[in-house]
Protein backbone atom coordinates (compact mmCIF):
# COMPACT_ATOMS: atom_id res chain seq x y z
CA UNK A 1 0.00 0.00 0.00
CA UNK A 2 2.56 2.42 0.86
CA UNK A 3 4.84 1.96 -2.27
CA UNK A 4 1.53 2.31 -4.25
CA UNK A 5 1.13 5.95 -3.04
CA UNK A 6 4.98 6.61 -3.16
CA UNK A 7 5.11 5.68 -7.10
CA UNK A 8 1.68 7.42 -7.33
CA UNK A 9 3.19 10.34 -5.96
CA UNK A 10 6.03 10.24 -8.67
CA UNK A 11 3.27 10.99 -11.28
CA UNK A 12 2.16 14.89 -11.34
CA UNK A 13 -1.05 14.36 -12.28
CA UNK A 14 -1.84 11.64 -9.60
CA UNK A 15 0.45 14.05 -6.85
CA UNK A 16 -2.34 16.58 -7.65
CA UNK A 17 -5.20 14.64 -6.92
CA UNK A 18 -3.24 13.45 -3.99
CA UNK A 19 -2.69 16.94 -2.78
CA UNK A 20 -6.26 17.95 -3.66
CA UNK A 21 -7.91 15.52 -1.44
CA UNK A 22 -5.71 16.23 1.53
CA UNK A 23 -6.53 19.47 1.12
CA UNK A 24 -10.63 19.09 0.99
CA UNK A 25 -9.97 16.67 4.25
CA UNK A 26 -7.99 19.07 6.17
CA UNK A 27 -10.84 21.88 5.24
CA UNK A 28 -13.17 19.39 6.50
CA UNK A 29 -11.26 18.88 9.37
CA UNK A 30 -11.28 22.86 10.45
CA UNK A 31 -15.16 22.51 10.22
CA UNK A 32 -15.15 19.85 12.55
CA UNK A 33 -13.69 21.85 15.44
CA UNK A 34 -15.63 24.69 14.86
CA UNK A 35 -18.47 24.43 17.48
CA UNK A 36 -21.73 26.44 16.75
CA UNK A 37 -22.98 29.45 18.82
CA UNK A 38 -24.71 28.98 21.91
CA UNK A 39 -23.94 25.83 23.66
CA UNK A 40 -21.93 24.28 25.92
CA UNK A 41 -19.52 21.75 25.10
CA UNK A 42 -17.79 20.91 27.74
CA UNK A 43 -21.71 20.32 29.29
CA UNK A 44 -22.71 18.79 26.49
CA UNK A 45 -19.47 16.30 26.24
CA UNK A 46 -19.90 15.33 29.39
CA UNK A 47 -23.59 14.15 29.19
CA UNK A 48 -22.10 12.11 25.83
CA UNK A 49 -19.49 10.45 27.79
CA UNK A 50 -21.67 9.88 30.93
CA UNK A 51 -25.56 9.12 29.09
CA UNK A 52 -25.04 8.66 25.31
CA UNK A 53 -22.00 6.57 24.67
CA UNK A 54 -23.75 3.30 24.42
CA UNK A 55 -26.92 4.37 21.76
CA UNK A 56 -27.20 5.22 18.33
CA UNK A 57 -25.86 8.86 18.81
CA UNK A 58 -22.69 7.58 20.45
CA UNK A 59 -22.45 5.54 17.13
CA UNK A 60 -23.20 8.54 14.95
CA UNK A 61 -20.25 10.52 17.44
CA UNK A 62 -17.67 7.68 16.37
CA UNK A 63 -18.51 8.38 12.47
CA UNK A 64 -18.27 12.19 12.94
CA UNK A 65 -15.11 12.19 14.51
CA UNK A 66 -16.37 13.02 17.94
CA UNK A 67 -17.75 16.24 16.13
CA UNK A 68 -21.41 15.25 17.01
CA UNK A 69 -20.55 15.04 21.34
CA UNK A 70 -19.37 18.74 20.18
CA UNK A 71 -21.95 20.68 18.32
CA UNK A 72 -19.35 21.61 15.71
CA UNK A 73 -20.36 23.31 12.65
CA UNK A 74 -20.23 19.59 10.71
CA UNK A 75 -21.59 17.51 13.66
CA UNK A 76 -24.20 15.56 11.72
CA UNK A 77 -21.17 14.91 9.56
CA UNK A 78 -22.30 12.12 6.95
CA UNK A 79 -25.50 10.75 7.93
CA UNK A 80 -27.75 13.31 6.25
CA UNK A 81 -26.15 11.87 2.68
CA UNK A 82 -25.62 8.28 3.76
CA UNK A 83 -29.30 7.90 4.93
CA UNK A 84 -30.58 9.79 1.96
CA UNK A 85 -28.73 7.48 -0.69
CA UNK A 86 -30.16 4.25 1.10
CA UNK A 87 -33.69 5.68 1.34
CA UNK A 88 -33.34 6.57 -2.16
CA UNK A 89 -31.77 3.39 -3.19
CA UNK A 90 -34.69 1.34 -1.50
CA UNK A 91 -37.25 3.61 -3.13
CA UNK A 92 -35.77 2.76 -6.70
CA UNK A 93 -36.84 -0.81 -6.80
CA UNK A 94 -39.87 -0.35 -5.06
CA UNK A 95 -41.22 2.72 -7.05
CA UNK A 96 -41.51 2.09 -10.91
CA UNK A 97 -40.79 5.89 -11.90
CA UNK A 98 -37.39 5.82 -10.12
CA UNK A 99 -36.72 2.01 -11.74
CA UNK A 100 -37.65 3.29 -14.81
CA UNK A 101 -34.98 6.24 -14.60
CA UNK A 102 -32.00 4.29 -13.15
CA UNK A 103 -32.21 1.49 -15.82
CA UNK A 104 -33.47 2.95 -18.71
CA UNK A 105 -32.71 6.67 -18.63
CA UNK A 106 -28.67 5.88 -18.54
CA UNK A 107 -26.52 8.92 -17.49
CA UNK A 108 -29.25 11.33 -17.34
CA UNK A 109 -31.29 9.22 -15.02
CA UNK A 110 -28.29 8.90 -12.75
CA UNK A 111 -27.91 12.92 -12.53
CA UNK A 112 -31.65 13.12 -12.04
CA UNK A 113 -31.11 10.00 -9.26
CA UNK A 114 -28.44 12.71 -7.47
CA UNK A 115 -30.08 15.59 -7.96
CA UNK A 116 -32.90 13.77 -5.81
CA UNK A 117 -30.64 12.48 -3.06
CA UNK A 118 -28.86 16.14 -2.61
CA UNK A 119 -32.67 17.51 -2.29
CA UNK A 120 -33.15 14.59 0.22
CA UNK A 121 -29.92 15.18 1.90
CA UNK A 122 -30.47 19.13 2.50
CA UNK A 123 -33.83 17.63 3.93
CA UNK A 124 -32.95 15.14 6.32
CA UNK A 125 -30.12 17.66 7.26
CA UNK A 126 -32.59 20.34 8.52
CA UNK A 127 -34.51 17.38 10.68
CA UNK A 128 -31.93 16.00 12.20
CA UNK A 129 -30.64 19.51 13.13
CA UNK A 130 -34.28 21.07 14.59
CA UNK A 131 -33.90 17.19 16.26
CA UNK A 132 -30.34 17.93 18.05
CA UNK A 133 -31.39 21.68 18.79
CA UNK A 134 -34.59 20.23 20.77
CA UNK A 135 -32.53 17.65 22.74
CA UNK A 136 -29.44 20.47 23.46
CA UNK A 137 -32.63 22.59 24.81
CA UNK A 138 -34.08 19.68 26.70
CA UNK A 139 -31.04 18.88 28.34
CA UNK A 140 -30.31 22.61 29.45
CA UNK A 141 -27.06 22.59 26.91
CA UNK A 142 -27.95 25.93 25.54
CA UNK A 143 -27.37 29.38 26.34
CA UNK A 144 -29.46 30.53 29.13
CA UNK A 145 -30.05 33.52 27.35
CA UNK A 146 -31.13 31.68 23.74
CA UNK A 147 -33.56 32.79 21.54
CA UNK A 148 -36.27 31.93 18.88
CA UNK A 149 -33.85 33.75 16.65
CA UNK A 150 -30.50 31.31 18.38
CA UNK A 151 -32.21 28.32 17.77
CA UNK A 152 -32.84 28.98 13.80
CA UNK A 153 -29.07 29.98 13.77
CA UNK A 154 -28.49 26.52 14.96
CA UNK A 155 -30.34 24.46 13.14
CA UNK A 156 -29.68 26.17 9.69
CA UNK A 157 -25.32 25.76 10.94
CA UNK A 158 -26.27 22.23 11.04
CA UNK A 159 -28.35 22.04 8.08
CA UNK A 160 -25.56 24.09 5.87
CA UNK A 161 -22.50 21.59 7.53
CA UNK A 162 -24.61 18.76 6.35
CA UNK A 163 -24.66 20.12 2.74
CA UNK A 164 -21.19 21.07 3.18
CA UNK A 165 -19.75 17.75 4.08
CA UNK A 166 -21.76 16.33 1.09
CA UNK A 167 -20.34 18.70 -2.12
CA UNK A 168 -16.84 18.37 0.15
CA UNK A 169 -17.45 14.48 -0.95
CA UNK A 170 -18.43 15.17 -4.44
CA UNK A 171 -15.69 17.41 -5.30
CA UNK A 172 -12.95 14.19 -4.12
CA UNK A 173 -14.57 12.09 -5.69
CA UNK A 174 -14.61 14.07 -9.47
CA UNK A 175 -11.09 15.46 -8.63
CA UNK A 176 -9.41 13.56 -6.13
CA UNK A 177 -9.01 9.86 -4.95
CA UNK A 178 -11.31 7.42 -4.45
CA UNK A 179 -14.91 8.06 -3.13
CA UNK A 180 -15.07 11.05 -1.23
CA UNK A 181 -17.68 9.89 1.24
CA UNK A 182 -15.34 6.82 2.32
CA UNK A 183 -12.65 8.90 2.52
CA UNK A 184 -14.00 11.37 4.78
CA UNK A 185 -15.45 8.45 7.07
CA UNK A 186 -12.11 7.34 6.86
CA UNK A 187 -10.97 10.49 8.41
CA UNK A 188 -12.79 10.69 10.76
CA UNK A 189 -12.76 7.17 12.48
CA UNK A 190 -8.92 7.50 12.06
CA UNK A 191 -9.02 11.24 14.04
CA UNK A 192 -9.76 8.94 17.13
CA UNK A 193 -6.82 6.81 16.83
CA UNK A 194 -5.05 9.38 18.79
CA UNK A 195 -7.91 9.11 22.28
CA UNK A 196 -7.37 5.63 21.97
CA UNK A 197 -3.86 5.16 22.38
CA UNK A 198 -3.98 8.20 25.46
CA UNK A 199 -6.33 5.72 26.89
CA UNK A 200 -4.64 2.44 26.29
CA UNK A 201 -1.45 4.15 28.08
CA UNK A 202 -3.78 5.97 30.83
CA UNK A 203 -5.19 2.30 31.54
CA UNK A 204 -2.16 0.67 31.53
CA UNK A 205 -0.14 3.22 33.92
CA UNK A 206 -3.34 3.03 36.48
CA UNK A 207 -3.47 -0.56 36.55
CA UNK A 208 -7.36 -0.39 35.01
CA UNK A 209 -6.07 -3.14 32.19
CA UNK A 210 -2.88 -5.65 32.41
CA UNK A 211 -0.36 -5.59 30.20
CA UNK A 212 -1.24 -9.08 28.37
CA UNK A 213 -4.83 -7.83 28.31
CA UNK A 214 -3.43 -4.83 26.29
CA UNK A 215 -1.02 -7.26 23.85
CA UNK A 216 -4.28 -9.39 23.68
CA UNK A 217 -6.23 -6.34 22.13
CA UNK A 218 -3.67 -5.38 20.00
CA UNK A 219 -3.14 -8.73 18.57
CA UNK A 220 -6.91 -8.96 18.13
CA UNK A 221 -6.85 -5.69 16.00
CA UNK A 222 -4.20 -7.06 13.74
CA UNK A 223 -5.63 -9.95 13.18
CA UNK A 224 -9.46 -8.58 12.29
CA UNK A 225 -7.21 -6.11 9.68
CA UNK A 226 -5.99 -9.56 7.97
CA UNK A 227 -9.31 -11.28 8.08
CA UNK A 228 -11.23 -8.26 6.64
CA UNK A 229 -8.34 -7.78 3.51
CA UNK A 230 -8.82 -11.54 3.09
CA UNK A 231 -12.68 -11.55 3.24
CA UNK A 232 -12.52 -7.83 1.32
CA UNK A 233 -11.68 -9.77 -2.53
CA UNK A 234 -12.84 -13.36 -1.65
CA UNK A 235 -15.72 -14.38 -3.96
CA UNK A 236 -17.30 -17.38 -5.70
CA UNK A 237 -17.06 -17.15 -9.21
CA UNK A 238 -19.57 -19.17 -10.87
CA UNK A 239 -18.75 -20.29 -14.65
CA UNK A 240 -20.32 -19.30 -17.57
CA UNK A 241 -20.29 -20.33 -21.17
CA UNK A 242 -21.72 -18.53 -24.00
CA UNK A 243 -23.04 -20.32 -27.11
CA UNK A 244 -21.37 -19.51 -30.53
CA UNK A 245 -23.33 -17.58 -32.68
CA UNK A 246 -22.87 -16.85 -36.63
CA UNK A 247 -23.95 -13.37 -37.80
CA UNK A 248 -23.09 -13.06 -41.34
CA UNK A 249 -19.68 -14.45 -42.10
CA UNK A 250 -18.43 -14.13 -38.40
CA UNK A 251 -19.04 -16.08 -35.52
CA UNK A 252 -19.62 -14.65 -32.12
CA UNK A 253 -20.19 -16.35 -28.87
CA UNK A 254 -17.86 -19.51 -27.56
CA UNK A 255 -16.41 -17.65 -24.91
CA UNK A 256 -15.94 -19.33 -21.55
CA UNK A 257 -16.47 -16.31 -18.35
CA UNK A 258 -17.33 -16.50 -14.67
CA UNK A 259 -19.91 -14.63 -12.65
CA UNK A 260 -18.07 -13.08 -9.54
CA UNK A 261 -20.38 -13.10 -6.20
CA UNK A 262 -18.47 -11.60 -3.15
CA UNK A 263 -18.60 -13.31 0.12
CA UNK A 264 -19.14 -9.63 1.36
CA UNK A 265 -21.97 -7.99 -1.01
CA UNK A 266 -23.31 -6.07 1.55
CA UNK A 267 -20.38 -4.01 2.80
CA UNK A 268 -20.37 -2.49 6.38
CA UNK A 269 -24.46 -1.98 5.42
CA UNK A 270 -26.01 -4.63 7.57
CA UNK A 271 -23.48 -4.23 10.79
CA UNK A 272 -24.38 -0.15 10.45
CA UNK A 273 -28.14 -1.32 10.14
CA UNK A 274 -28.43 -3.71 12.88
CA UNK A 275 -26.20 -1.46 15.49
CA UNK A 276 -28.19 1.57 14.83
CA UNK A 277 -31.37 -0.97 15.48
CA UNK A 278 -29.90 -2.54 18.66
CA UNK A 279 -28.82 0.78 20.29
CA UNK A 280 -32.58 2.05 19.41
CA UNK A 281 -33.56 1.05 22.98
CA UNK A 282 -30.85 2.47 25.02
CA UNK A 283 -31.56 5.25 23.31
CA UNK A 284 -34.84 5.70 24.02
CA UNK A 285 -33.93 4.99 27.91
CA UNK A 286 -30.95 7.88 27.60
CA UNK A 287 -34.08 9.93 26.71
CA UNK A 288 -36.46 9.13 28.94
CA UNK A 289 -34.43 8.24 31.74
CA UNK A 290 -30.93 10.69 31.75
CA UNK A 291 -29.50 9.91 34.95
CA UNK A 292 -29.39 6.01 34.34
CA UNK A 293 -31.79 4.63 36.79
CA UNK A 294 -35.13 4.13 38.04
CA UNK A 295 -37.24 3.54 40.94
CA UNK A 296 -39.17 0.71 38.37
CA UNK A 297 -37.67 -2.97 38.87
CA UNK A 298 -38.48 -3.47 35.46
CA UNK A 299 -37.35 -0.36 33.54
CA UNK A 300 -33.97 -0.70 35.08
CA UNK A 301 -34.11 -4.80 33.86
CA UNK A 302 -35.00 -3.27 30.94
CA UNK A 303 -32.09 -0.80 30.94
CA UNK A 304 -29.06 -3.08 31.88
CA UNK A 305 -30.75 -5.77 29.07
CA UNK A 306 -29.98 -3.42 26.37
CA UNK A 307 -26.76 -2.02 27.83
CA UNK A 308 -24.49 -2.31 24.64
CA UNK A 309 -22.32 -4.72 26.93
CA UNK A 310 -24.73 -6.99 28.01
CA UNK A 311 -25.04 -10.63 25.75
CA UNK A 312 -28.63 -10.18 25.35
CA UNK A 313 -27.96 -6.92 23.04
CA UNK A 314 -24.87 -9.24 21.54
CA UNK A 315 -27.27 -11.92 20.70
CA UNK A 316 -29.81 -9.27 18.93
CA UNK A 317 -27.34 -7.59 17.17
CA UNK A 318 -25.83 -10.83 15.68
CA UNK A 319 -29.28 -11.51 14.48
CA UNK A 320 -29.98 -8.26 13.57
CA UNK A 321 -26.54 -8.36 11.48
CA UNK A 322 -27.95 -11.73 9.59
CA UNK A 323 -31.27 -10.66 8.72
CA UNK A 324 -29.57 -7.51 7.18
CA UNK A 325 -27.01 -9.38 5.28
CA UNK A 326 -29.73 -11.65 3.52
CA UNK A 327 -31.70 -8.52 3.12
CA UNK A 328 -29.17 -6.58 1.24
CA UNK A 329 -28.21 -9.78 -0.69
CA UNK A 330 -32.02 -10.07 -1.97
CA UNK A 331 -32.06 -6.30 -2.99
CA UNK A 332 -28.36 -6.44 -4.71
CA UNK A 333 -29.08 -9.81 -6.78
CA UNK A 334 -32.29 -11.00 -8.50
CA UNK A 335 -32.03 -14.45 -9.29
CA UNK A 336 -34.61 -14.34 -11.87
CA UNK A 337 -32.78 -11.21 -13.85
CA UNK A 338 -29.54 -12.54 -13.61
CA UNK A 339 -30.87 -15.94 -15.45
CA UNK A 340 -33.14 -13.95 -17.75
CA UNK A 341 -29.88 -11.54 -18.71
CA UNK A 342 -27.76 -14.99 -19.41
CA UNK A 343 -30.38 -16.13 -21.71
CA UNK A 344 -31.04 -13.10 -23.66
CA UNK A 345 -26.83 -12.95 -24.24
CA UNK A 346 -27.01 -17.03 -25.18
CA UNK A 347 -25.35 -17.74 -21.87
CA UNK A 348 -25.45 -20.59 -19.41
CA UNK A 349 -24.50 -22.25 -16.87
CA UNK A 350 -23.06 -25.70 -17.78
CA UNK A 351 -24.81 -28.58 -16.12
CA UNK A 352 -28.03 -26.30 -15.39
CA UNK A 353 -30.56 -25.88 -18.37
CA UNK A 354 -31.58 -21.70 -19.25
CA UNK A 355 -34.31 -20.25 -17.34
CA UNK A 356 -35.93 -20.88 -13.59
CA UNK A 357 -33.04 -24.10 -13.03
CA UNK A 358 -30.49 -21.25 -13.84
CA UNK A 359 -32.10 -18.63 -11.42
CA UNK A 360 -32.83 -22.03 -8.81
CA UNK A 361 -28.93 -22.25 -8.99
CA UNK A 362 -28.21 -18.87 -8.15
CA UNK A 363 -30.40 -18.37 -5.48
CA UNK A 364 -28.77 -21.29 -3.41
CA UNK A 365 -25.33 -20.27 -4.29
CA UNK A 366 -26.46 -16.36 -3.25
CA UNK A 367 -27.94 -18.19 0.03
CA UNK A 368 -24.49 -20.24 0.88
CA UNK A 369 -22.15 -17.40 0.18
CA UNK A 370 -24.39 -14.65 2.20
CA UNK A 371 -24.68 -16.81 5.13
CA UNK A 372 -20.69 -16.83 5.15
CA UNK A 373 -20.39 -13.36 4.68
CA UNK A 374 -23.00 -12.83 7.59
CA UNK A 375 -20.99 -14.84 9.75
CA UNK A 376 -18.24 -12.56 9.46
CA UNK A 377 -19.32 -9.36 9.80
CA UNK A 378 -21.24 -10.75 13.11
CA UNK A 379 -17.60 -11.81 14.00
CA UNK A 380 -15.78 -9.07 13.27
CA UNK A 381 -18.95 -6.49 14.90
CA UNK A 382 -19.02 -8.85 17.87
CA UNK A 383 -15.44 -9.68 19.07
CA UNK A 384 -15.51 -5.93 20.30
CA UNK A 385 -18.23 -6.74 22.54
CA UNK A 386 -16.94 -10.02 24.08
CA UNK A 387 -13.40 -8.67 24.53
CA UNK A 388 -14.85 -5.45 26.63
CA UNK A 389 -16.69 -8.01 28.91
CA UNK A 390 -13.53 -10.53 29.40
CA UNK A 391 -10.68 -8.06 29.38
CA UNK A 392 -10.32 -5.63 31.81
CA UNK A 393 -10.57 -2.17 30.54
CA UNK A 394 -11.08 -2.68 26.97
CA UNK A 395 -13.81 -1.30 26.31
CA UNK A 396 -12.46 1.67 27.11
CA UNK A 397 -10.72 1.94 24.05
CA UNK A 398 -13.56 2.58 21.74
CA UNK A 399 -12.31 0.25 19.45
CA UNK A 400 -15.90 -0.92 17.31
CA UNK A 401 -15.86 -4.11 14.82
CA UNK A 402 -17.70 -1.67 12.23
CA UNK A 403 -15.09 1.37 12.47
CA UNK A 404 -12.04 -1.49 11.58
CA UNK A 405 -14.41 -2.72 8.74
CA UNK A 406 -15.04 0.86 7.20
CA UNK A 407 -11.31 1.76 7.60
CA UNK A 408 -9.47 -1.16 6.01
CA UNK A 409 -12.41 -1.20 3.15
CA UNK A 410 -11.63 1.93 2.47
CA UNK A 411 -7.90 1.75 2.22
CA UNK A 412 -8.34 -1.19 0.05
CA UNK A 413 -10.42 0.78 -1.88
CA UNK A 414 -8.28 3.80 -2.31
CA UNK A 415 -5.35 1.81 -2.99
CA UNK A 416 -7.33 0.36 -5.94
CA UNK A 417 -8.44 3.73 -7.24
CA UNK A 418 -4.92 4.77 -7.16
CA UNK A 419 -3.32 0.96 -8.78
CA UNK A 420 -6.43 1.91 -11.72
CA UNK A 421 -5.18 5.33 -12.34
CA UNK A 422 -1.29 4.53 -12.90
CA UNK A 423 -2.65 1.24 -15.24
CA UNK A 424 -4.50 3.38 -17.49
CA UNK A 425 -1.11 5.99 -17.78
CA UNK A 426 0.27 2.92 -18.65
CA UNK A 427 3.98 3.48 -16.38
CA UNK A 428 4.72 0.13 -16.67
CA UNK A 429 6.42 -1.90 -12.79
CA UNK A 430 4.25 0.43 -10.72
CA UNK A 431 1.89 -2.27 -10.28
CA UNK A 432 4.48 -5.47 -9.69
Amino acid sequence: MFTTFRNAWKIADLRKKLLFTLLILFIYRIGNRIPVPGVDVAALRTFFDQTLSTTVLGFYNTLSGSAFSEATVLALSIQPYINASIIIQLLTIAVPALERMAKEEGEVGKKKLTRITRYTTVGLGLLMGVAYTVMLHNYNILASDANFLSYVVIVLSFTAGSALVMWLGEQITEFGIGNGISIILFANIISRIPDNIISLVTNLSTGAMKWWGATIVLVGVAALVLLIVFINDAERRIPIQYAKRVVGRKVYGGQNTNLPIKVNMSGVMPVIFAQSIAALPATIFAFTNPNGTSGNGFVQFLIDMFDSSSWFYAFLYFILIIAFAYFYAAVQYDPVEIANNLKKNGGFIPGFRPGKPTADFIARVIHKITFFGAIYLAIVALLPIIAGNTISGASALGIGGTSVIIVVGVALETVQALEAQMLMRHYKGFLE
